[in-house]
């Protein structure tokens, strides 16, 4: 083997580590954005939590609208973290291509997210619709 040969041989195993090492930081980027994704969704889920937690224990307030309110605006941020949540998440799982991992499908994202919205929204609905008052 000519002195060419083996540097042409060397260049080679060099790129080809190279695309080795960039499809695996690609597929961590993929598996830390779904990390990502479940961690903003528990916080949309903390979130809805306060806002039943709040209308539990304070419910009894007058006037009688205030606990309700309160606890609404707490979901509320839970529904917008939860739109949030899945609007990043599909954005950067459309940028990344998979190479080894098998991402989540930006469909099962919305799905999951809009399930959860959905849930909050219920929940609202029924704090409106109870009366503590008496």
């Amino acid at each position: 083997m000519t002195d060419k040969q083996s540097k042409n041989n060397l260049a080679n195993e060099r790129t080809d580590l190279a695309e080795n090492r960039t499809e695996w930081a690609e597929d961590r980027t993929i598996m830390a954005n779904e990390r990502t994704f479940a961690g903003w969704m528990r916080t949309g889920l903390a979130a809805v939590g306060i806002g039943l937690g709040f209308n539990a224990l304070f419910g009894k307030l007058e006037p009688f609208w205030v606990p309700k309110a309160i606890a609404s605006i707490f979901m509320i941020i839970g529904i917008f973290i939860f739109w949030v949540a899945q609007r990043n998440g599909c954005a950067v799982q459309g940028r990344l291509n998979c190479h080894h991992a098998t991402p989540v499908k930006p469909t099962n994202m919305r799905i999951i997210s809009g399930l959860m919205g959905t849930g909050a929204v219920t929940l609202i609905v029924a704090i409106w619709m109870m009366d503590f008052r008496s």
